[in-house]
């Protein structure tokens, strides 16, 4: 390695020091700020709660064992949702790039099932799936797999139809065509994806946990409301920030893995 090289990667590791350093200033001015204006009476500790409050809710449920609990049903089903979403969608888009024809007889279906505010159709899964967690799984479902369709198959037909054209010159059958070139083409695509779908998971289940559940952080949240706690409702919002964060992250350290193996090769 020349030197110019290296520092250029040391150049590259400071910035991204100060990067992180000063996204961990931002977070604890903010909750230091945020405290500090519930303490002098700039803002109403009943109505937006505060720092010390949210850590006495956290040791609260800690002391009587509900806060893990909570914690696992919300994520358990996430990721039930999260990856049933991403699967089946890049599944669906996999059959509307083999028979063209019916994408375009889909197409403009699936443009007003994305359009439509998926929690509409939270009373009629009630209605038909009951009262349980598979009522959450499916409006996780409802609201993350379109949006997979229509992203995959965009990133499936981006290909570039010469190295199609090339693939079939020499005999390979769709089949392969689609395993060898479409597949790995679209990884980015499908990776993108499944970002996307990280933050549509999420949504789908606390808003499934707002109408049926009877645990998890949405319902925490819904019944602090409820009650008029702020601080329950507050903790629940901030866990949730955590946990979708953590499960973003571990989505971008797994694509990262997978492209050091692809530069390195077997």
């Amino acid at each position: 390695m020349s030197s110019e090289h290296q520092l250029f990667l040391n150049r590259l590791k400071r910035t991204r020091m100060y990067i992180r350093l000063a996204q961990l200033g931002l977070v604890v001015s903010f909750f230091a700020l945020w405290e500090v204006a519930t303490l002098l009476g700039w803002l109403d500790s009943f109505l937006v709660s505060s720092p010390s409050k949210i850590w006495q809710t956290v040791a609260q449920l800690h002391a009587v064992g509900g806060l893990y609990h909570h914690i696992w049903i919300t994520s358990l089903v996430t990721v039930i949702g999260f990856v049933g979403g991403t699967i089946l969608g890049t599944f669906f888009a996999a059959i509307l790039w083999w028979w063209p024809k019916l994408h375009l007889t889909a197409q403009p279906f699936l443009i007003v099932l994305n359009s439509l505010p998926k929690i509409a159709l939270g009373p009629l899964f009630i209605v038909w799936l009951g009262t349980g967690y598979l009522t959450i799984v499916t409006i996780a479902l409802a609201i993350s797999i379109v949006t997979t369709i229509i992203v995959v198959h965009n990133g499936f037909t981006t290909i570039d139809p010469l190295k199609l054209k090339l693939v079939h010159s020499f005999g390979a059958t769709k089949w392969q065509s689609f395993y060898l070139i479409v597949l790995p083409g679209s990884y980015q695509t499908i990776v993108s994806a499944v970002k996307v779908n990280v933050g549509l998971s999420w949504v789908g289940v606390i808003a499934g946990e707002f109408l049926v559940s009877r645990a998890g952080l949405g319902y925490l949240a819904i019944y602090g409301g409820q009650v008029l706690n702020m601080h329950l409702v507050m903790t629940s919002v901030l866990i949730l920030c955590v946990a979708a964060a953590l499960m973003y992250q571990a989505i971008v350290f797994l694509e990262r893995i997978n492209w050091r193996n692809t530069l390195t090769g077997p």
